[in-house]
């Protein structure tokens, strides 16, 4: 079994909230497996450890470019927090949005082919992402974007340079912005429950039935009667559909009137969204953790040795 570091602990722990205890037992069973640890966590812990899931794990801003229907999200990363703040590296990353929107490229490596000049640096994008990397002293990457075009409104929300969200609707103007902000404090995954990803909802389906599983167990060993599979299978599938509620856009809570779900609110508002982005910096990339007590006792034993 690989050691279980206190970096290791303290990755965990930023990424679920979970005790520090916990998040130990859980890499432990996992054999130091951060995935499989994190749903042991939600085994045994319920929503408890997903509600620091969407944290940064990576440094980085996103930006975004709309000109009437027309629009892009970009996501460019860093390696540090500090950099996040240089007005080079913040021109880069608008850069990077203003030329996917003007020029549509099919993927990153066109976008980094096209012309744009910087800080003495060019003549193309890649270019003047390689000069900043020299000039700053620090590695670079555009990430992903999101272009549209398809001639429908547009909507954007940015919260800082670390969330960004475009929406793609038809209506009213103030309802599309309210859902730009709703998304980017809510988070869904998907406009309507069906739009959830499959692999989203079985590894969910996973987790409801390990939970079943246990409390059946611990029902057992307190010498209660245990459940029949039928009403077990029903408590996994009433948790599966409470997921997807939870997930999906429409059926979400809106976060201006807790009366109402955004669906509601839309079509109060005579307003139809028809898709939408968003971009959490650093989303699912994971970001190295420096063990520094380990690292400081390999140097003295290296010392020792010399």
């Amino acid at each position: 079994m690989p050691a279980i570091t206190a970096s290791m602990v303290a990755a965990l722990r930023a990424k679920t909230d979970a005790p520090m205890m916990e998040c130990k037992k859980a890499l432990t069973e996992a054999d130091g497996d951060a995935d499989r640890a994190e749903e042991l966590l939600r085994i045994k812990l319920g929503s408890k450890a997903g509600k620091a899931a969407s944290r940064v794990t990576a440094e980085g801003a996103v930006a975004a470019s709309v000109d009437g229907s027309t629009g892009a999200l970009v996501e460019v990363n860093c390696e540090t927090d500090f950099v996040t703040k240089n007005d080079s590296f913040l021109a880069l990353v608008q850069a990077c949005a203003d030329l996917v929107r003007k020029h549509n490229p099919a993927d990153v490596d066109a976008l980094s082919a096209l012309e744009y000049s910087q800080d003495g640096f060019g003549p193309t994008l890649e270019d003047v992402r390689k000069g900043l990397i020299g000039k700053i002293g620090e590695n670079m990457s555009i990430r992903r974007f999101k272009r549209y075009s398809d001639g429908g409104k547009l909507a954007s929300y940015l919260h800082g340079t670390r969330i960004g969200v475009l929406v793609e609707y038809d209506g009213d103007d103030v309802a599309a912005k309210d859902v730009a902000m709703h998304v980017a404090a809510m988070k869904p995954v998907a406009l309507s429950s069906a739009e959830v990803p499959e692999d989203l909802i079985d590894k969910e389906r996973k987790i409801a039935a390990e939970k079943a599983a246990e409390d059946a167990a611990t029902a057992t060993a307190a010498g209660k009667p245990a459940q029949s599979p039928e009403i077990v299978a029903k408590r996994v599938e009433g948790s599966v559909q409470k997921y997807l509620k939870e997930v999906s856009l429409f059926n979400q809570t809106f976060v201006k009137n807790d009366k109402q779900t955004v669906e509601q609110m839309l079509k109060a508002q005579n307003t139809t969204v028809k898709g939408f982005t968003l971009y959490v910096v650093g989303e699912g990339i994971e970001k190295k953790v420096d063990d520094f007590a380990a690292e400081v006792a390999a140097q003295v034993a290296a010392a020792k040795g010399g």
